[in-house]
């Protein structure tokens, strides 16, 4: 029997309709079951570090998945923050001095030695100290002083955070490090932290610790050093940390050492903010 060409047309046309439907609720479903995955990541990260109840603003934009699985909040943002392989919950161990040159098949050592993967290291050779030796005297031999400098400079985004908590919230940003009380000199030890913008050179923010030591007494352990930046200003995206650590070299080489060193990034802010 012969097929009215309209009656095909009909039936295409329903077909395609149908097509169409089938489309558009598997999209609507598809969307609808992402929407609520996104919901529960949010659930999760608010469950986890109690977000909501410290009013940290959680907009939908956020990918919540991304943050849970980041972890960015109570949680040392630094990478390998003991370089030395030390900590300080143990006394440094006392530096022994032969006061000898090294055999002359053995070079001198002006390097400390550690694992230093994921800092920045240099080294600043500083001039001789002649001050307070009269002129007319013979010196055989003076320490030399050097600057050994580790950095790190961490990316907020990419650890976790999102625009809104940085600029609208600006939660508590704690700083911490330890260094051993080597004696070596009245200045052994610096720290520069700075908060940069997004082009990565704006200092938004700044601390820096240069104590002087006691030599007065002799006293080897360790010291520490904290801060805590708060109502610091929109804008923060990278942190750049810096210590300097002075070490002496006189036949062998003499250094101070640092260990735990952290930045942790609180779920709270300073009252009255």
């Amino acid at each position: 029997m012969a097929t009215c060409c309209h009656c095909n047309l009909k039936t295409r046309e329903e077909s395609d309709c149908r097509i169409k439907h089938f489309l558009v609720s598997a999209v609507c479903g598809l969307q609808g079951k992402q929407s609520e995955m996104a919901a529960d990541w949010k659930q999760k990260c608010d469950s986890q570090w109690q977000l909501g109840a410290h009013g940290v603003p959680m907009p939908d934009s956020v990918d919540w998945k991304s943050v849970f699985e980041k972890k960015p909040f109570e949680r040392n943002l630094l990478q390998n923050p003991s370089p030395y392989g030390v900590n300080h919950t143990i006394p440094p161990p006392e530096p022994h001095r032969s006061g000898m040159p090294p055999p002359p098949d053995r070079p001198p050592q002006f390097e400390p030695d550690g694992n230093f993967s994921g800092w920045k290291t240099n080294t600043e050779v500083l001039p001789y100290d002649t001050s307070g030796i009269p002129p007319e005297a013979v010196v055989c031999h003076l320490p030399q002083y050097r600057w050994f400098s580790l950095e790190q400079r961490v990316d907020l985004k990419a650890e976790g955070l999102w625009d809104q908590l940085l600029d609208e919230f600006q939660p508590e940003i704690v700083i911490e490090d330890w260094y051993e009380e080597s004696q070596l000199n009245k200045s052994i030890y610096q720290l520069d932290v700075k908060l940069l913008g997004a082009d990565g050179k704006t200092v938004i923010k700044q601390h820096t610790h240069n104590p002087e030591e006691n030599l007065e007494c002799y006293s080897h352990t360790w010291k520490k050093v904290s801060h805590v930046f708060s109502k610091y200003g929109p804008g923060v995206r990278y942190i750049h940390f810096l210590h300097r650590l002075k070490n002496q070299f006189m036949f062998e080489l003499f250094n101070t050492k640092v260990t735990d060193s952290s930045i942790i990034i609180k779920t709270s802010k300073a009252s009255g903010q």
